[in-house]
This record gives C-alpha cells, sequence and structure tokens, in this order.
C-alpha cells in the first residue's frame, strides 16, 4: 500500500447477519499526506435502534452457547485476524499516522489479546458460600454463580483501535454477551476490516454489530437495552457517559499524566531510554504515555543529557515506511493542541531541551524542565510526544501530589531499593506501579485501569470477564 494510489476503504455498518451503508457518509483522511484513505457511514438512530434489536435478540443465544465453542470461535477470530495483520495494519497507519512497524504489532497483539480471551471463556467461575458460619444458615448449601450480563456497548478509541475493540470485543464474547461496537470517527476503517474478520470467522448472527459516528453514542449508552458499558477515551466523554448511564455498570478506561520517577539509585541509562521511547513513541498518543518525569536532583542533569540524546536518535518521518519509529498526531488539529501547551509552558519560563517544531500533524520529540504544577503542560493530559522532568530532593511530597491530583491510571518509578518501590506501591493513589519501569507499560493478560477521573473497573481478558458477568446467589435448603 502507498499513498493516494491505494483503493479507498468503504466502512460498512454490521447490524444482525447484515451489512449496511449510512444514509449519509464520512470521509477519513491520512494525517501525513492528506488525502482520503475512505469512508465511514454515519448511522442513524433507526440503525442504533436496528443494532440494540439485533444484539438483545442475540444475547438470549449467546448466554446459552457452552464455554468451549464461544472458545473455538474467538479462536477462529484470532486465525483470520493474524491473517490479514499487515493489511489492517497499513490501513490503521494510513487513517491515524502511527507508524507501521507499530501498527502491526498492535494487530499482532489484538490477536494476543482473544486468545486470552478464548481461555477465560472456560475459566468463569463462581464460589462456595460456608453458610454454617451463622446461625441462620447452618444446614444450607449456598453458592455464588456468574452470568452473562447480556448486550455490552464497546466505544473504542483512535490511539490503538484494533487492540482496544479486541479488550473488549474478546471478553464480551467469552462472557456470553453480545455486543455492539462504537469505533472511533477518527480510526473507523481498520475496525471495519477487523470485523470483517470477525464475520468471516463465523458468529451468530446479531452477537456483533457496528455503528458509526458520534450521533448514536449518547442514545446507545443511555439505551435501556444496554446492560454494560465499556468506554476507552477522553475523561470529559467519560464523564458524560457516566452521568447518562442509569443504573447501568461501566468501565472506563480515561486519562493520565505518565508520572514516572528516576531516584538517584537507578539505572540512568535504562531509565533514560524507556522514558524517551515511552514519552514518544505513538507520538505520544497513550493514556499511560510518559508526561512528566521526576529525577532526583543528584542525578537530573545527567538524566537530562542521556534523555535528550534518545529521544534526538527517534527516528520521525512517512508512517508508511518501515524505518520511521513515529509518524503523526492523528490529526493537525492536535498537533495544534499539544504545540500551543508547550508554547504557553515556554511564555511561563519553561525551557526547551530539544523539539517544538510542527510540521502539519507531525511534532518532533520535545523535552522540556524548568516547568511546574502552575502549567497545563504538567497538570493536563497532553497526549503528544512532550516529556517535562523536575528535579526532586524528598520524593513523598510528589507522592502526596500525586494522589491528591484527579488522575491516577499508572505510575513508573526506576530504583533498586524495595523498600522505595513499596513505599509507592503504598502511597502513590494510582491503578498500577510499574517498578523499574515507565507508567506506559502493559501486557495484555494484566488488570489495566485506573482510579480517580482516570477510570472505573479493569481491562485485560480475566478481569473483564468478571466485569461483564454478573453475580447470582443459589440457596439450597436442607
Amino acid at each position: 500500500m502507498s499513498g493516494s494510489n491505494s483503493q479507498p476503504v468503504i466502512a460498512r455498518m454490521l447490524i444482525g447477519k447484515q451489512w449496511r451503508d449510512g444514509d449519509t457518509a464520512q470521509e477519513v483522511y491520512d494525517p501525513w499526506r492528506g488525502d482520503v484513505v475512505g469512508r465511514m457511514p454515519v448511522s442513524s438512530e433507526r440503525d442504533l435502534d436496528d443494532a440494540l434489536a439485533a444484539a438483545h435478540a442475540a444475547s438470549a443465544a449467546m448466554a446459552r452457547m457452552p464455554g468451549y465453542e464461544r472458545a473455538k470461535m474467538l479462536h477462529r477470530i484470532a486465525d483470520t485476524l493474524l491473517a490479514r495483520a499487515r493489511e489492517i495494519g497499513e490501513v490503521m497507519t494510513r487513517e491515524t499516522g502511527k507508524a507501521i512497524q507499530d501498527a502491526v504489532v498492535e494487530v499482532e497483539r489484538a490477536v494476543d489479546t482473544l486468545r486470552l480471551s478464548a481461555e477465560e471463556a472456560v475459566r468463569i467461575e463462581g464460589e462456595h458460600v460456608p453458610m454454617d458460619a451463622s446461625v441462620a444458615g447452618a444446614g444450607k448449601i449456598a453458592m455464588v454463580m456468574r452470568f452473562p450480563v447480556g448486550v455490552v456497548a464497546a466505544i473504542t478509541p483512535f490511539n490503538a483501535p484494533i487492540n482496544l475493540a479486541a479488550h473488549k470485543l474478546g471478553p464480551a464474547l467469552a462472557a456470553g454477551n453480545a455486543v455492539v461496537i462504537k469505533p472511533s470517527p477518527k480510526a473507523p476503517l481498520c475496525v471495519h476490516m477487523m470485523i470483517e474478520a470477525v464475520v468471516e470467522a463465523g458468529v451468530p448472527d446479531g452477537a456483533v454489530n457496528v455503528v458509526y459516528g458520534d450521533l448514536v453514542g449518547s442514545k446507545l449508552v443511555a439505551d435501556p437495552r444496554v446492560d454494560f458499558v465499556s468506554f476507552t477515551g477522553s475523561i470529559p466523554v467519560g464523564k458524560i457517559i457516566r452521568r447518562d448511564v442509569g443504573m447501568k455498570r461501566v468501565a472506563l478506561e480515561l486519562g493520565g499524566v505518565g508520572p514516572t520517577f528516576v531516584h538517584h539509585d537507578a539505572d540512568l541509562a535504562a531509565a533514560a531510554t524507556a522514558c524517551a521511547r515511552n514519552g514518544i513513541q505513538l507520538a505520544g498518543q497513550s493514556c499511560v504515555s510518559v508526561q512528566n518525569v521526576f529525577v532526583h536532583r543528584d542525578r537530573h542533569e545527567e538524566f537530562l543529557e542521556a534523555l535528550v540524546r534518545e529521544a534526538r536518535s527517534i527516528r520521525f518521518g512517512d508512517p508508511l515506511d518501515q524505518a520511521t519509529e513515529v509518524g503523526t498526531l492523528i490529526d493537525e488539529q492536535a498537533a495544534i493542541r499539544v504545540s500551543g501547551m508547550v508554547t504557553r509552558a515556554l511564555d511561563r519560563g519553561a525551557e526547551l531541551l530539544c523539539g517544538g517544531n510542527r510540521n502539519g500533524a507531525q511534532l518532533d520529540a520535545t523535552v522540556l524542565t524548568r516547568v511546574d504544577s502552575s502549567m497545563d503542560i504538567v497538570t493536563d493530559e497532553i497526549f503528544g510526544p512532550v516529556l517535562s522532568v523536575q528535579p526532586y530532593e524528598q520524593i513523598e511530597p510528589i507522592f502526596e501530589e500525586i494522589s491528591a491530583s484527579p488522575y491516577g491510571l499508572q505510575c513508573g518509578i526506576f530504583t533498586n531499593s524495595l523498600d522505595l518501590a513499596l513505599a509507592t506501591l503504598r502511597n502513590v493513589r494510582t491503578g498500577g506501579v510499574i517498578v523499574n519501569g515507565t507508567s506506559r507499560w502493559r501486557a495484555d493478560q494484566m488488570p489495566y485501569g485506573g482510579v480517580k477521573d482516570s477510570g472505573i473497573g479493569r481491562e485485560g481478558p480475566k478481569f473483564a470477564v468478571r466485569e461483564m458477568t454478573e453475580e447470582r446467589l443459589f440457596v439450597l435448603n436442607g
């Protein structure tokens, strides 16, 4: 695939067992070349109603499907997706600006996520309740069992469109639910191709449905036929969903500001390399990308030198070039927003060590120091290839500051001190602490998610299956 010679990808809705075009369509543009990659249908309320009706009707059949059959189905989906990994990765690169090497790896990770989900389909367990622990319960037998919730609404983002779709679709099907997926309008085409692979693998009619466009988003999450909402995206939208869902359960994976510590006893070279790579790759467009680095004052200058050297070594360019390590942000408006945050920080006294230049939707690897918590580049999620570095002498006040902030997704710390690692775990209120790694570390089987404004619930197939099932108590009187 290369440039404007590629055939446009025409996404279609999947409703029940039928592919459907929309009454209107929206073009999707390549942020590097500026040409049209394809078209996305804009779903209407009627389309959404039909998709929800199909999912609701299919939910009973999905609930009856034995776990081993759900597992086999998910392995088939994984196989068909793997066979199309390169093709889907290229379309992802064209519509998002993600470097092709990262895009293909993402599809391969989604395959792993689906296989992990298949394994969980045969491991859904309840528990025995020891009723003889009380007078009222003595002589009775009780157990808690887990059952599918019914219909899962899955709303996916642009920054990891395939793997995060797999993190919703895989556990939902593994648990015996039906799904209505709404991809980001900024990355709909690769998700359409993924759903083609799902259909090719064979799923019950109506078990998977896809609608497009922001017009139907609020109605999707509020509809009474939806039993569970899984959303990955921004904090403001997450709060709107939380307001609109009523009594439904939700899993919200929202934003963060990527705090990572480098203590005086750290492996400095490893820390500098990891912080640069995990702040700049993917153009910084990950909820856990390294954004704020706190370095012990004794190592601050040495660390900055190594960090800037690594940042400057990262290759930017045409996202479809196999040698490119970082492509563009999702669009030029995103790059303008990030560039504006950098400019405001510089105007208030921050020092620019490298980068800061913008070319269309692409922004250079940027490192700042002399920043403080009065600047939005520190306090707000930047979602761009920008790192801010601050020195510290005492680490505990920063632990307190992070814990008091609205964010709490993941935190990284480089140290050889087990005591300090444990202190971080105990004292930083966050969804995860990564020792000798950065905030941007994730294996697809682990429980992943945040606290406070960074989210509710956990992803990772085992943990998402638990979220997407409900407990039912069974008591047998003797």
